[in-house]
């Protein structure tokens, strides 16, 4: 089984909110946390999201979207002096590159202001590694860490914010890691993929499992017991695009452990979930009836 994290309890989702800002000006709201807390909240959960902003227009819209989905706002800080981030997006023969800014308001996620709206004991903390790149916020998520009882650690590798070791240290004690099969091959040595898996659960010392997703060959679960469950990924005829089909997997891995639900449960609804996000344009929807046709698949 899933193990559950406390049933009803709040996790707790740390990490960049960020724009992809294109050169046309078009400005998209997002950030890998950020989506999962979304997400998260679309579904019926109820995440604290932990983050800053700019006092500028764009941390007004993030605060505007978050209460337009109900999701609480209290630990969304304002970092002052530093903007809201963004990330600049071109166009380079048709496929995009990105261009991860320094000095952005998620970087400034300070300790000190979280204790008066962070629960005693959190069921689960979710992260990334981007939002660790720097201080103060760094030092932020091992505050969060010590107040939760478990953590779920989304490795997302951008250049060039991140070194091996570096990023090794902090997925150290993790109980669940998530990556893909690129960046397991950065991360861990080994003859093949299932080798540089159980390398990576002592070299780290992983707790509860590994969760290696493959773009369109699927996903698997790796569990420190020993125990695998695989699965391809669902046939998509409506492919739109595929941003946010990492973060919509990682939601509902978090929704399943938040429930108790059977690993192959979990993966066979995080691979569906995942499929749907890349029917639309853009990581989330707005729209409340595209999460109730995805809830609808497991609760009916």
């Amino acid at each position: 089984m899933a193990g559950a994290a406390g049933n009803g309890q709040r996790p707790l989702i740390f990490g960049e909110v960020l724009f992809d800002s294109f050169a046309d000006g078009g400005d998209i709201l997002g950030g890998a946390p950020f989506n999962v807390a979304w997400n998260l909240r679309m579904l019926g959960a109820d995440p604290l999201f932990v983050g800053a902003v700019g006092s500028d227009e764009l941390g007004q819209r993030v605060r505007a979207a978050m209460v337009g989905a109900g999701l609480d706002t209290r630990a969304l800080q304002v970092a002052p002096g530093a903007p809201t981030g963004r990330v600049e997006v071109t166009l380079e023969a048709g496929e995009p590159s990105y261009d991860i800014l320094p000095d952005q308001a998620y970087d400034e996620v300070r300790a000190e202001a979280l204790e008066a709206v962070v629960p005693e004991r959190a069921p689960l903390l979710y992260h990334g590694s981007l939002a660790l790149r720097s201080e103060p916020s760094r030092s932020a998520c091992g505050w969060l860490a010590r107040r939760s009882e478990r953590r779920f650690v989304d490795v997302n590798l951008r250049r060039p914010w991140y070194r091996r070791d570096t990023v090794l240290e902090l997925i150290r004690g993790a109980d669940y890691v998530k990556l893909n099969l690129d960046e397991l091959r950065e991360l861990a040595d080994g003859s093949d993929d299932l080798a540089r898996v159980a390398g990576l659960f002592e070299t780290a010392g992983i707790r509860e499992a590994v969760i290696l997703t493959a773009g369109t060959a699927g996903a698997g679960i790796h569990t420190r017991a020993g125990d695998r469950v695989a699965a391809p990924a669902p046939d998509v005829t409506d492919l739109r695009d595929p941003v946010g089909a990492g973060d919509a997997f990682a939601s509902m891995v978090i929704l399943g452990l938040l429930r108790g639900w059977a690993w192959a449960d979990t993966l066979e609804r995080a691979l569906d979930f995942a499929a749907r996000v890349c029917t639309l344009q853009g990581a989330t929807s707005t729209d409340p009836d595209f999460y109730a046709a995805a809830r609808a698949r497991w609760e009916g």
